[in-house]
């Protein structure tokens, strides 16, 4: 089933792992053999010949390079423009693949709608071009707001104003706390420029605040339930209502430590952890409830968010088995038209809302 996708990191794992993703995923995870410089070393489950295998024609694909004060220990870059400039040579890579015919951005209703066309069985399977919308994760590279302004004129259509602990913009996972002036001045371009603002990873002080003073489109690419796994990164029943309110899609994340309670980093397994695509549906089941219908979900996967087969579902080899999701959901008591919602559906229906 065709399947959109609403977060990867693909540049990021272009450019910071090295990893060339026209190639085969067996051929990536052999060249990383004995490497022990990133902790998914040789367990990669992305590359772009795995998309198409799964029927992932449509993917929100990031730009991602985070600003750490002298006082934060987080891993990032020292300064703001450096920050920028990781960036934009992420943006040179989707660009080189553009070139070459292996991804295409879509950026508005027309590129969108001419990509659909493309996608059915006219084209052979392994020569499918990917779509993808640009998104930032994390708003630091951002030195000015007239930098958010060029990078909509390079098409940047989605922007997560936080990624973890504290930012330039917004306070994320694990810190508190809420936006000052520039962050909301930043949310005042973004609705101006009718960039999707992406809710995920804001702590909750910034969430809050964001959906009071945001009056664009709004979605979560990649966030699972605190009810099932009790974690700030996750989202409360209340937070899940107000986006469900807002008309939101809520993509679902296959991060092992979101998806079962009790995950310790290092020495936790997905086999010893019972981590599987049916314990990630609990948390899609749990949002349809919340909703009473199947409208605010969808895939979003983060599996090359800086881990791979440690810690991913068990029961994914690549991305390509993120196919195995509709027979799950089906089990379950789902339709073929939920099934489609999860699916593609509802990320279609929002970004045609979006762009119209």
């Amino acid at each position: 089933m065709f399947t959109i996708d609403a977060h990867l990191d693909l540049s990021m794992n272009a450019m910071e792992w090295n990893r060339d993703l026209r190639r085969p995923i067996t051929e990536i995870n052999e060249r990383e053999k004995g490497m022990s410089d990133k902790p998914d070393r040789g367990k990669a489950v992305v590359s772009l010949p795995e998309l198409r295998k799964g029927d992932i024609g449509l993917v929100v694909a990031t730009m991602i390079a985070r600003y750490v004060a002298p006082d934060n220990p987080l891993h990032g870059w020292h300064s703001p423009d450096q920050a920028w400039a990781q960036t934009q040579g992420q943006l040179a890579w989707y660009k080189a693949m553009e070139e070459i015919g292996e991804m295409r951005q879509i950026n508005d209703l027309p590129s969108l709608e001419k990509h659909l066309l493309a996608s059915p069985g006219d084209v052979e399977p392994d020569k499918k071009t990917i779509g993808y919308i640009l998104s930032l994760e994390g708003a630091d590279s951002i030195i000015t707001i007239q930098h958010l302004e060029r990078m909509y004129q390079l098409g940047l259509r989605a922007v997560g104003p936080a990624h973890y602990g504290p930012g330039r913009y917004a306070n994320g996972t694990d810190a508190t706390g809420k936006m000052k002036q520039n962050g909301l001045d930043l949310l005042k371009k973004m609705e101006e420029l009718n960039i999707i603002l992406d809710a995920t990873h804001l702590c909750d002080d910034a969430f809050w605040q964001a959906l009071d003073n945001f009056h664009g489109t709004v979605w979560a690419s990649h966030n699972n339930c605190r009810t099932i796994v009790n974690h700030n990164r996750q989202y409360s029943d209340e937070q899940i209502k107000a986006l469900i309110e807002r008309g939101a899609v809520i993509g679902a994340a296959m991060d092992a430590w979101m998806i079962v309670p009790n995950w310790v980093r290092g020495k936790s397994t997905p086999q010893n952890m019972g981590c599987n695509l049916d314990k990630l549906m609990d948390h899609v089941d749990h949002i349809c409830q919340l909703a009473g219908n199947t409208l605010h979900v969808g895939i979003g996967s983060d599996l090359d968010g800086a881990f791979g087969k440690e810690q991913c579902p068990y029961d994914i080899e690549t991305i390509a088995d993120i196919q195995k999701i509709p027979a799950l959901f089906k089990k379950r008591g789902y339709t073929e038209t939920d099934i489609s919602n999860l699916m593609h559906n509802n990320w279609l229906r929002l970004l045609r809302n979006a762009w119209r």
